[in-house]
């Protein structure tokens, strides 16, 4: 059903069971897919492809150039996965040439009123993004992240799975998976993330284990390879734990301790 209001270019592709409320307007490079609903006073730009059965709140706007000078109007792209729900005042950008092209959202996440994601970002699946928050170009943010409201992130910064970062937090370094980070710059690591991985589903011994692989990994006054050796030589064959160094090795931003 589209509403009589709502302006919807020619050119867009908008699936049989879309739902387009009053005000709407959809550009002429835009993909709906089937399920998707867009109450009202929604705005959908740019190169966007949104897919399934997501909910989308008013005075959003998606596909937005992006915020960045070296943007000269090239060919880039935003890219929703299904069934998440975007609520209202949400602003996700379009990528750059420079960032590979591409903003990308997953799927089943939730994000709150107010959200901004910045030009190419990379968001996974069954994350939580709270109310305010802003992330800047470039920030990936794995699998079942949790992200306090009003809390901003910097560019080119990596937020690992399962982690949860405290409302009102100032991040300018990655935040290890499994982990609490809390705090304005410098933000510091509260230890594993426990409740959230209780919620889902993590068995008490691999949750312990991750809880004392953090604290071996906090201690400011022993250097980042003498706590990976340790880590390692305790817990090197847990998968978690191998997770966790994997993400710390790769980081090029460091990491919260």
């Amino acid at each position: 059903m589209i509403d009589s209001s709502a302006k919807i270019a020619k050119s867009a592709e908008v699936d049989d069971g879309v739902e387009i409320g009053p005000y709407c307007v959809v550009g002429p490079n835009v993909r709906i897919k089937k399920g998707t609903k867009l109450i009202s006073h929604v705005v959908v730009d740019g190169w966007t492809e949104i897919g399934e059965d997501n909910l989308i709140f008013p005075f959003t706007y998606l596909g937005a150039i992006p915020q960045d000078l070296k943007y000269k109007g090239e060919k880039t792209h935003l890219k929703i996965g299904d069934s998440n729900t975007i609520r209202e005042g949400v602003t996700i950008n379009l990528g750059t040439v420079q960032g590979g092209g591409v903003t990308s959202l997953g799927s089943n996440n939730l994000l709150m009123s107010y959200v901004h994601l910045g030009h190419d970002c990379q968001i996974g699946n069954h994350c939580i993004i709270a109310t305010h928050c802003a992330l800047a170009g470039h920030v990936v943010v794995e699998d079942y992240a949790n992200i306090g409201g009003m809390v901003g992130i910097s560019q080119f910064l990596n937020i690992g799975a399962y982690s949860y970062i405290g409302g009102q937090s100032g991040i300018e370094k990655d935040v290890l998976p499994f982990s609490i980070a809390l705090g304005q710059r410098p933000p510091h690591i509260r230890g594993a993330n426990i409740v959230g991985l209780r919620r889902r589903g993590f068995a008490a011994e691999t949750i312990q284990i991750i809880n004392e692989t953090i604290k071996l990994w906090i201690r400011p006054e022993v250097p980042k390879e003498q706590c990976l050796l340790e880590i390692e030589s305790q817990y090197g064959d847990n998968p978690e734990i191998q997770q966790l160094v994997q993400f710390i090795k790769k980081s090029t931003q460091g990491i919260i301790k």
